[in-house]
């Protein structure tokens, strides 16, 4: 069995979006991994995979990983995934949009996404299998922890800190210099303007209708 070279864990809305990305890239794909075959069109000539022990088959020295698994608040298998994969020595791609922008001072930690619109600038810092959404903005100095989701259309100004494993939602804004702690689900268009402590949870302020 010849080796795939870029093995995409998942076949599910995340990993096509990945799959498109690394194809405007010109970065050869080789297989994808998931339990039913698709016949969606992104994924046409990769070869299927039906198991993660399937990937086992082929040699971590030669054989690059990406992580097409979403995260959402409460799931973890992304993270379980990139776990155990890196483990037994498989190493996790960058994947970066070509029409995200991304500083030269920037620095991206292994298996790092970011997808189009994005914007990343100089003296970031991004924890390893973190998702910068589309359309996030992520001003200088801001430093995000592994395995985090940054939803599309978050703004996060300066010199923001974020946990592991943190959840940002779709829209949210994050003021300067605040500190969020790890495990935290801020939820999709909340203003945050305080620090948040680890293993919280963040609403967005609810309208109120009068009659």
């Amino acid at each position: 069995m010849n080796t795939p070279n870029t093995i995409i864990l998942g076949a599910g809305g995340h990993a096509k979006v990945l799959v498109d990305i690394l194809r405007q890239r010109e970065h050869f794909c080789g297989a994808f991994v998931s339990p039913m075959f698709t016949s969606e069109p992104v994924f046409s000539g990769l070869q299927w995979l039906a198991s993660d022990d399937d990937v086992c088959k082929f040699s971590s020295g030669n054989t690059v990983l990406v992580n097409g698994i979403g995260m959402l608040p409460g799931k973890h298998l992304r993270k379980e995934l990139f776990l155990s994969f890196s483990a037994l020595g498989y190493r996790f791609k960058k994947v970066i949009s070509p029409q995200a922008i991304v500083s030269t001072y920037a620095e991206l930690g292994d298996g790092v996404q970011v997808l189009p619109g994005a914007i990343i600038q100089a003296g970031v810092v991004i924890g390893a299998n973190t998702i910068i959404n589309s359309g996030a903005i992520i001003e200088h100095d801001c430093v995000i922890g592994e395995h985090c989701h940054i939803a599309p259309g978050v703004t996060m100004s300066g010199q923001v800190s974020v946990g592991t494993s943190v959840h940002i939602g779709t829209g949210a804004n994050l003021i300067q210099s605040i500190s969020v702690g790890e495990d935290v689900v801020v939820g999709a268009g909340a203003i945050v303007t305080k620090n948040v402590d680890s293993f919280k949870k963040v609403y967005p302020a609810r309208g109120i209708i009068k009659r």
